[in-house]
Formats: C-alpha cells, sequence, structure tokens
C-alpha cells in the first residue's frame, strides 16, 4: 500500500471532490466545494515528491522532470480512481487528485432531466456538455454514455486525458482510449476512430481547432459524438466553436454545425443547502429546426428566447433552473445570484445585495 493512499481513504470517507497536496503547506481537502486543511505536518518538497513519485508511473516521473506539468490516473480497487495534476511551482512541487467514483450514477440518480437520458439513445450528431472547471460535466457525460451502453447495441469508444469513469461494456462493446498513452492527440485518435466502425464516440475535451472540426464532422457523418467544453452557456458554446475558425471558413462551419448539432447542456453546480452535497443546474438547448436556422444566420443572440419557448422539447434556461433549485430550498439565494446569468432577475431575492463591480 503506498503512503498517500491513507489521504485518498481519508479523501473518500470524508465526501471530498479534490485533494491538494502541496509543498511547505498541510494537505487540504475540497468538500462540497470549500477548501479544508487537514490536520498533518507541513509538506517538504522532498517528502511530497517521493510519495508522489510512489504511484507515479516512470515515464510519467520522466515527464514531469521535463516539463513540469503532468496528468495520469492512478486507482485504488474498491474505492476509487483518481484524475492526478502535478505541477511545478515556487516552492517545489504539488499535486491535485480528482476522484472519480467507480460506481456511475444514472441520471435519473443525479436528477437530471428526463430528455439528458433520452441523448444516448440518438442516432447520430453531436452533444456538447460545457460548464467551467469542476461542474460536473464528466459525471454527467458518464451518465449518458452509461445509458447507451445499456440500452444500445453498438460500439462506444472513449478518447480521454487521463481516462476518468470505466464502462464495462454491457449491451454495447466499449473501448477507452488515453492521450498520451494509447494515442499521440485526440485529434490523430479522433481521425483513427473513423476507420475503427464506431456508433458513439465520446472526445473528452474540444481543445483545438483540428479536433473540433474531426468532431464536426464526425457528427456529419452519421455518428453520435460527446464533447466537453469550458463555455457556460448554450449561446456562447456556438459562438466559441464558430470563433476557433478562421474568418474564411466560418459561413461553412455555421452550416455544418447547424446541421450536426443535437444538444447542448451547460451546467454548474451549487452546493446545498438543506443536506450534505451538491446539485446540478442544467441550461438544455435542444437543436430544432428553428435553433439550427438561428446557427446559419449568425443570431445565436436568440438562442435564450428560442430556449424560453422550447419548453415542450424538454429545453430550459439555466436561470430557470437555478430558480427552481432555489424555491426547492435546496440552494441559497447568494449563491445562485453569484453563478446565474442575469442579475437583476434575483437580486431582488439576496437581503443584502451586493454592489456589483463588473457593472460600474
Amino acid at each position: 500500500m503506498a503512503k498517500i493512499d491513507a489521504f485518498f481513504q481519508l479523501m473518500h470517507d470524508q465526501g471530498a471532490s479534490d485533494l491538494h497536496l502541496v509543498s511547505g503547506q498541510q494537505p487540504a481537502l475540497r468538500i462540497r466545494g470549500e477548501m479544508e486543511r487537514v490536520k498533518f505536518d507541513v509538506l517538504t518538497n522532498d517528502g511530497l515528491k517521493a510519495m508522489l513519485y510512489e504511484i507515479t508511473p516512470e515515464h510519467k516521473v520522466k515527464q514531469f522532470e521535463e516539463t513540469g506539468d503532468i496528468d495520469f490516473a492512478y486507482e485504488i480497487p474498491n474505492l476509487a480512481r483518481y484524475r492526478a495534476n502535478y505541477f511545478q511551482q515556487k516552492y517545489g512541487v504539488a499535486a491535485v487528485f480528482r476522484e472519480i467514483p467507480s460506481t456511475i450514477l444514472t441520471a435519473q440518480q443525479l436528477g437530471l432531466p428526463p430528455v439528458v437520458s433520452q441523448l444516448a439513445t440518438l442516432p447520430r450528431g453531436l452533444v456538447l456538455v460545457t460548464g467551467p472547471t469542476g461542474s460536473g460535466k464528466s459525471t454527467t457525460l458518464a451518465a449518458i454514455i452509461d445509458e447507451a451502453n445499456r440500452v444500445r447495441k453498438d460500439h462506444i469508444i472513449t478518447i480521454e486525458d487521463p481516462i476518468e469513469f470505466v464502462h464495462k461494456s454491457q449491451s454495447c462493446i466499449v473501448n477507452h482510449r488515453e492521450v498520451g498513452i494509447h494515442t499521440k492527440t485526440f485529434s490523430s485518435a479522433l481521425r483513427g476512430a473513423l476507420r475503427e466502425d464506431p456508433d458513439v464516440i465520446l472526445v473528452g475535451e474540444l481543445r483545438d481547432l483540428e479536433t473540433i472540426s474531426l468532431a464536426v464532422e464526425a457528427a456529419s457523418t452519421g455518428h453520435l459524438v460527446f464533447g466537453t467544453l469550458h463555455t457556460t452557456s448554450a449561446a456562447k458554446t456556438v459562438d466559441r466553436i464558430i470563433e476557433v475558425f478562421p474568418s474564411s471558413e466560418q459561413m461553412q462551419i455555421r452550416s455544418t454545425l447547424a446541421d450536426g448539432l443535437r444538444a447542448i447542456i451547460a451546467q454548474v453546480l451549487f452546493k446545498r443547502v438543506d443536506k450534505k452535497g451538491r446539485c446540478a443546474a442544467l441550461e438544455i438547448l435542444i437543436a430544432n429546426a428553428a435553433v439550427r436556422n438561428l446557427i446559419r444566420e449568425s443570431k445565436t443572440f436568440q438562442i435564450p428566447s428560442m430556449i424560453q419557448t422550447g419548453k415542450k422539447y424538454g429545453m430550459q434556461l439555466l436561470d430557470d433552473a437555478i430558480m427552481d433549485l432555489l424555491n426547492r430550498g435546496w440552494i441559497g439565494a447568494d449563491d445562485a445570484y453569484i453563478k446565474c446569468n442575469d442579475k437583476a432577475k434575483f437580486r431582488p431575492l439576496l437581503k443584502s445585495p451586493p454592489t456589483d463591480f463588473t457593472e460600474v
């Protein structure tokens, strides 16, 4: 048993999402979104490095010594998997570990709207799950892929850096590929995937022009493609994809994206005030004919009003989802105000509204 495993056991017992180990500081856990110190000695650079290297693959140690930054996955059987990131900082080495539960929760267990599960049965197209870091994108995607794995009879390929949730083949054949170990880049894996008879492709992160271009192309040629972006709303997600391309290609990509897009889920995570735990608020855009026309005609600013009128398709605005959580008593008004898009809508609900310096 590695020395560091005791921290992972503590992390699991405390229900923490992240473990922070930093030279010159005490260890810390992120519990329900907030950092809490662990009663432990201050970590020295040499001691922490020895502890980290005990669980690090040899080729990753070499890469870290050369670049000062690595990602990989670490697993403790019967406990959990962990996404690890090591980096060099002013006072020495530091590491952050994100727990990836070994049990994949269903969309129903996560409290997601029914339309989210239905995305797993789409025959083709592009589905994007977006949000800031730590907003639960991977958990939502895992629930969708798990649903596809149970109800379809197809070939699923996941491309991640590193592999997070591990899906055991059920009705589908599932293949996991890790960037840096099984393939060089997301784009090379995606290009190869098109020759591997896939039905469903999960791309862990749409990072660059080539990967985005290949994902849109795959979605337009009969595959169901899932991916993530760090955007905060459906409209901004469409704009982000289009803006990645040179201006001379943007009209073409608008048309291709409009044809291939099926749904965008933008989510944020909240700490619950009624009990221990967290919950997600989702903005859901379903790409019907009217939405596709808005994308083609460069009218993405009208997408929010289209979501508002598309409730019968399962669409919902992020602010409406936040308001629903607030009315249920699951989240606090201050937290809702901080993470909403329309501040004016939530401002009257605060006991002492702050001065919003962003609007001064």
